[in-house]
């Protein structure tokens, strides 16, 4: 059986938690974008403006150049893929910085401001930019796809996923915010033990919704391996070339290449699960590639981060 023949098997992954476990599901988003949300400070948005062409460079890499990327990457192992999970890659590229790249960044003697300012603008902007991204090449790659292969066209949500993240994302960020500006002693406290427990939920999380569906998981795991590892290699490649092209210091280079490297692909999963954005009706009949590839990104990223921030510091900085 080949790789794509075996990917097909992921369509009979079903996840359901009911609306009781749909709310824990946001609760623990809820508490990871707020804990995120910590670490950023209004002043952060300030020094944006005043030596803005990193960022620029940066937000630019991350808005536009990974999820271009995956959509390349996606046409080019369209033979070996299922359209589920190129989508799950595509959604992921569409997802702000993860919630870690701020430590990884650090750990490779990056530019930590740059870092921390990247984290923070696409985060506030994540509810526009993520459903947006994801509709446009969700859609582009659709179409594309539908008319190689004669498979029908899925509707990509906008309208929907917009609805739910301006919720989901909004508000803890808000409450976040609001709270690192008033209770500062507090927020230096709790930041990280709340990012420490933000990964540890992912993965308790990951781990309870594909338990029921564990031997499939266990068929196709080798290639979802291979195919995040080439995804991941091609994000990190992004934001390293795209620093280099645009001549950035040493510093801001790995600092670009860990955030656009590292994606909230804990916020992509938690989107698959709201069925007000992708309905059971339509897509929970075949969207377990998607499911799969969002969940092991969202373990892969560390190890990579952790590799790419050990390769960095045997690196000294000539500038």
């Amino acid at each position: 059986m080949g790789m794509k023949e075996q990917l097909e098997s992921l369509s009979s992954v079903t996840i359901n938690f009911g609306e009781g476990g749909m709310m824990i599901v946001n609760i623990i988003l809820a508490f990871v974008m707020f804990g995120v949300a910590l670490g950023i400070k209004t002043q952060t948005f300030k020094d944006v403006f005043r030596n803005p062409k990193s960022v620029i460079v940066g937000l630019l890499m991350q808005w536009i150049g990974l999820p271009a990327v995956t959509f390349i990457v996606c046409l080019i192992l369209n033979p070996v893929i299922t359209p589920m999970v190129a989508l799950g890659m595509i959604l992921v590229a569409c997802c702000p910085g993860g919630n870690i790249s701020n430590f990884i960044s650090s750990l490779s003697k990056g530019n930590i401001e740059l870092s921390v300012s990247m984290t923070a603008v696409s985060t506030a902007f994540a509810p526009i930019i993520t459903p947006l991204n994801f509709f446009v090449w969700g859609n582009l790659y659709s179409q594309i796809v539908s008319i190689r292969a004669q498979i029908p066209t899925l509707h990509i949500p906008f309208m929907p996923m917009l609805e739910q993240i301006l919720l989901l994302l909004g508000v803890p960020i808000v409450l976040g915010l609001v709270f690192a500006k008033y209770f500062p002693n507090a927020t230096k406290k709790i930041t990280k033990p709340a990012q420490i427990i933000s990964i540890l939920l992912f993965i308790g999380m990951v781990i309870v919704s594909f338990s029921q569906n564990f031997q499939i998981i266990v068929d196709n795991i080798i290639y979802i391996f291979f195919i995040v590892l080439l995804h991941n290699a091609c994000a990190l490649s992004t934001g390293y070339l795209g620093g280099t092209l645009a001549k950035l210091p040493q510093r801001d280079r790995r600092s670009l290449t860990v955030e656009v490297g590292i994606q909230n692909s804990g916020l992509g999963l938690i989107l698959l699960f709201n069925p007000a954005i992708f309905p059971p009706e339509v897509w929970h009949s075949h969207y377990g590639g998607m499911l799969l590839i969002t969940a092991w990104w969202g373990i892969w990223h560390i190890v990579s981060g952790l590799t790419v921030a050990y390769l960095f510091r045997r690196k000294p900085l000539t500038e």
